[in-house]
């Protein structure tokens, strides 16, 4: 009887979120200088001074601003390109306004309870997205 020589083992390398989002398509949005620099700003000083506690309310009041700014270019643009009017755009705005009230208030609960480590790590995806 022969044996065949087993097969090696395969191993599976870990890749990271980081390498897995890359490869993988993504839909982002276009905003405007100012809020970038904003946001280069924020994040700048958060990689400076970790541990400073204003950094959370800065880190949590720049996702609410482009969590509005996304809502407005993934909904209320496309609306507006396909001219749906102006009652349906104004009911779509209301909607949308709400929704990111919710998220904002929702999210600014945990960022402000962050540590400095985790702060950085939503730092780090913010950039990544950029």
């Amino acid at each position: 009887m022969t044996t065949s020589p087993k097969a090696p083992a395969k191993t599976l390398a870990k890749k990271s979120p980081q390498t897995d989002a890359a490869a993988e398509p993504s839909l982002r949005f276009h905003h405007s200088k100012a809020l970038r620099t904003k946001t280069t700003q924020v994040l700048d000083a958060l990689d400076a001074a970790p541990t400073q506690p204003q950094h959370a309310e800065a880190l949590a009041d720049l996702v609410a601003e482009l969590v509005d700014v996304g809502m407005d270019y993934y909904f209320l643009r496309a609306l507006q390109r396909a001219e749906v009017g102006f009652l349906t755009e104004q009911s779509a705005r209301l909607g949308l306004s709400g929704a990111s009230k919710l998220i904002n208030s929702v999210s600014r609960k945990f960022i402000v309870r962050m540590d400095a480590t985790q702060l950085q790590v939503v730092a780090s995806h913010i950039r990544d997205l950029a």
